[in-house]
């Protein structure tokens, strides 16, 4: 009979005690048994999945971009049924509960002493991207944009400057057309490396845009697996490490077959992180310079990376190597970013730091006060937002890390602090974003911040899959 193992000590106030006591119910229940746990989480992949095998190419639709990968094409000529738009949405949404619920009955077992072999795990979640990457991708078309992008790159052309509406042939260039019309007129927001891994795959892919997607999801798959590979090598509990992150539903979904860059991100933060707790010496730290200058030339996001690290470095009062990786990391960035396109890089990034999603308390914020105000107060309010959220964000940090253990490392807690903050507060924050925090908290011991990151992670999932709300006309969207 399994053990179970030692509940992790309860804070917060009495929403988490109560919530504590319900799942304690639940994990004790049948729902904490491993075979429906995985049973429950494979359903919900392969509903996704099977919207990816759906796909309405060449039509766009609001779950996928317009291109069949290879086992989206066998699939349609065995003749696979096209998803109506709104059946599409019905099945994302059970999928995705699917998958969230099994996440869950996982990590209850494993409390409950269930232990699969690691090694096992991660060949056969290997085996299972393998299958993943070869169907089109389903519940975001970000990336398209990156393809659009690596293209406009291929082309000589600057993507930071240049969008995919001025590809030749305009709306009829095949790379113009798969991306959704929300974006084409918007250029990169990525840093400098995200667009080399775009420019490589468009290089390969050339005139054919199913290609470029293909190969940045094998890519993105790869990174993904390595990351895992990173956790069973280095996490104290490998099992329950790989469960948050290569066996987590949840992250293979929005990750793999949402073949999204914070995949890449996730996997240097990792490195860091990890190298950041081994023997100090000089070579340790230019080493962490390099991979977090490396991840915030990939999106700008893993900064929050660098903060977790400088604050693990300002506790343990190691000035020297605070200053040594913080001017290695700096100059990494300074190299990747003017090295490339120069200061064009950066354009983009000031439009997206005033965007607002749909829906958020910042979209709600901006609609009251359009109503009592007038539009013209819409601008105002959103440049208080960029004042206001990093503050909260700061404080909520604060929150969280503090509700962890004090005897856990400080750069793995104020890293996942910090990140999970950010998924919350931002005023544009989108299920895939969770992915640090995600892999940061695979190296923590078990605590209560796993349930409120699942919670987190599933409800924008929820709502956030491609097509599901506009996008806030009086700022202007990015992908």
């Amino acid at each position: 009979m399994p053990v179970k193992l030692a509940d992790p000590p309860m804070t917060g106030g009495q929403v988490e005690v109560l919530v504590g006591r319900l799942i304690r119910v639940l994990s004790c229940s049948p729902l904490a048994r491993p075979l429906p746990a995985v049973t429950l989480s494979a359903l919900g992949l392969a509903g996704v999945a099977f919207v990816g095998l759906c796909a309405t190419a060449p039509q766009p639709s609001a779950v996928t971009p317009p291109v069949l990968l290879p086992l989206t094409a066998l699939a349609r000529r065995l003749g696979s049924p096209r998803l109506p738009d709104a059946l599409g949405d019905t099945l994302m949404d059970v999928s995705i509960a699917f998958c969230c619920v099994g996440l869950a009955m996982m990590l209850w077992a494993n409390s409950r002493g269930w232990t699969p072999s690691p090694r096992k795990m991660l060949a056969t979640v290997a085996a299972i991207v393998g299958v993943l990457v070869n169907i089109t991708p389903a519940g975001s078309a970000d990336i398209a944009s990156y393809a659009a992008y690596g293209r406009i790159a291929a082309l000589g052309h600057n993507p930071y400057t240049f969008t995919p509406l001025q590809l030749p042939g305009g709306a009829h260039n095949p790379y113009t057309a798969i991306v959704s019309s929300r974006w084409r007129s918007t250029p990169s927001v990525y840093g400098p490396v995200a667009t080399w891994t775009h420019l490589l795959a468009a290089t390969i892919g050339g005139a054919r845009p199913w290609v470029t997607i293909w190969i940045l999801m094998i890519m993105t798959g790869a990174a993904f697996i390595a990351t895992g590979y990173v956790l069973l090598r280095t996490a104290a509990n490998p099992v329950r490490a790989l469960l948050l992150w290569a066996a987590n539903p949840l992250m293979i979904v929005e990750l793999v077959l949402g073949g999204h860059l914070d995949t890449f991100v996730a996997l240097l933060a990792l490195v860091a992180i990890v190298a950041s707790r081994r023997r100090p010496s000089i070579w340790i730290d230019v080493l962490i310079g390099l991979l977090v200058g490396t991840a915030i030339a990939i999106k700008i996001s893993a900064v929050f990376v660098a903060l977790g690290i400088a604050v693990s470095l300002v506790h343990d009062r190691a000035w020297l190597r605070l200053a040594r990786t913080a001017v290695v990391a700096a100059a990494a960035v300074a190299a990747l970013y003017l090295l490339s396109w120069g200061t064009t890089v950066l354009k983009p990034l000031v439009s997206a730091s005033r965007l607002v999603i749909t829906p958020s308390a910042w979209r709600l914020t901006q609609i009251l006060v359009g109503r009592v105000f007038g539009d013209g107060a819409l601008h105002a309010v959103t440049g208080v937002f960029g004042f206001v959220w990093p503050l909260l964000m700061v404080a909520l940090a604060w929150y969280l890390y503090n509700r962890l253990s004090p005897d856990v490392p400080t750069v793995v807690a104020g890293t996942c602090a910090l990140t999970f903050a950010w998924v919350i507060v931002a005023p544009w924050s989108l299920p895939w974003y969770a992915s640090i925090a995600w892999v940061a908290l695979a190296l923590l011991p078990r605590n209560s911040l796993t349930r409120w990151l699942a919670l987190t992670t599933g409800v924008l999932a929820l709502f956030h899959f491609n097509g599901r709300f506009p996008v806030n006309p009086s700022v202007g969207p990015t992908p």
